[in-house]
């Protein structure tokens, strides 16, 4: 038996909402599980890559053995009804570029996940899944979306009970996805992010983040534009992405462009935008990275409401 998954790329943080919010991107990674019959054959594990922007080197590191997210993923589900997992192949259909803040790992593990549990009949419900998956990424702002779709609200209590809440996106707010072609691991753009903040910017975060809800929850693009602002992670992280600062200082002082943030920790950026001209973004930005010698996928893409799928079992 063989179980496909198809789980969509997401961007979290946005802004103010560092480990908190995300939204699911119509770019797709797809795995497939199949028990195989040879005893003794162990775990396989493949990557097929489908962009461009991916370095080859860093694709061909990624581990394809029992140190793999995706076997770790899979042997906790196991694990967690009393059994091991034996006899896997694991394949791995890429278009989600990895290392750009897209939430790549996360697809992958939510992906094994949602397939292994179809396999062994269900026994996980969303919760658990949720549960297994924050576990291994650390925090659920980019899994809750690959599961759930569309833009959530997440939170892992001090219980380790995962909270979501899907809130709604406004439809004619473009998001315009900006992917350089050079990579950022997540490691790196945490190290370096401080142990601890000042109270202002923890306030001031708190203040903009209460901004952010009110202004999706009333579309209300005057507000969004002040509530964009972070002081947690984006200060700490712009030295680390060429032309990031240059970039946002040009839609600045845009009427109809919202705001401009990185997508999860970077080094991809989005800018939200109403009704604004999406050649012009796509060009500025283009323009901006090319000075420095920077490649780009630039695309203009909406919310994907449908999170994480099992297509073929």
């Amino acid at each position: 038996m063989k179980v496909t998954v198809k789980v969509p790329a997401t961007s979290a943080n946005l802004g103010p909402g560092f480990d908190c919010l995300g939204l699911a991107l119509p770019i797709y990674n797809t795995i497939t599980i199949e028990e195989t019959v040879l005893p003794g054959t162990g775990i396989e594990i493949n990557l097929i890559s489908d962009n461009d922007i991916t370095d080859e080197a860093i694709f061909n590191n990624v581990p394809k053995d029992e140190n793999s997210i995706v076997y770790k993923a899979v042997e906790m589900l196991y694990n967690s009804i009393g059994q091991e997992p034996s006899e896997l192949k694991i394949n791995i259909h890429s278009q989600i570029p990895i290392t750009r803040g897209l939430g790549s790992s996360a697809s992958v593990v939510v992906g094994a996940l949602l397939a292994a549990n179809k396999l062994l009949g269900s026994p996980a419900d969303t919760a658990a899944l949720l549960s297994i998956a924050t576990e291994i990424e650390g925090h659920p702002d980019n899994v809750a979306p690959a599961i759930l779709g569309g833009f959530i609200l997440s939170s892992q209590e001090d219980s380790g009970l995962i909270l979501t809440e899907k809130l709604n996106w406004p439809e004619d707010w473009d998001i315009t996805v900006c992917i350089p072609d050079f990579e950022l691991s997540t490691n790196i753009a945490r190290s370096v992010l401080p142990d601890s903040v000042p109270i202002q910017d923890a306030v001031y975060n708190a203040k903009h983040l209460a901004m952010f809800i009110q202004a999706i929850n009333t579309k209300n693009i005057k507000l969004m534009k002040k509530a964009l602002h972070d002081r947690l992670h984006q200060p700490y992280r712009e030295k680390l992405i060429p032309g990031m600062k240059e970039i946002m200082d040009v839609f600045k002082n845009e009427d109809n462009v919202i705001g401009t943030v990185l997508s999860g920790a970077g080094p991809s950026i989005l800018v939200i935008s109403h009704k604004y001209d999406l050649d012009k973004i796509k060009s500025t930005v283009k323009d901006i990275w090319e000075s420095l010698s920077i490649k780009s996928d630039i695309r203009t893409l909406k919310i994907e409401n449908n999170g994480a799928e099992i297509i073929e079992e």
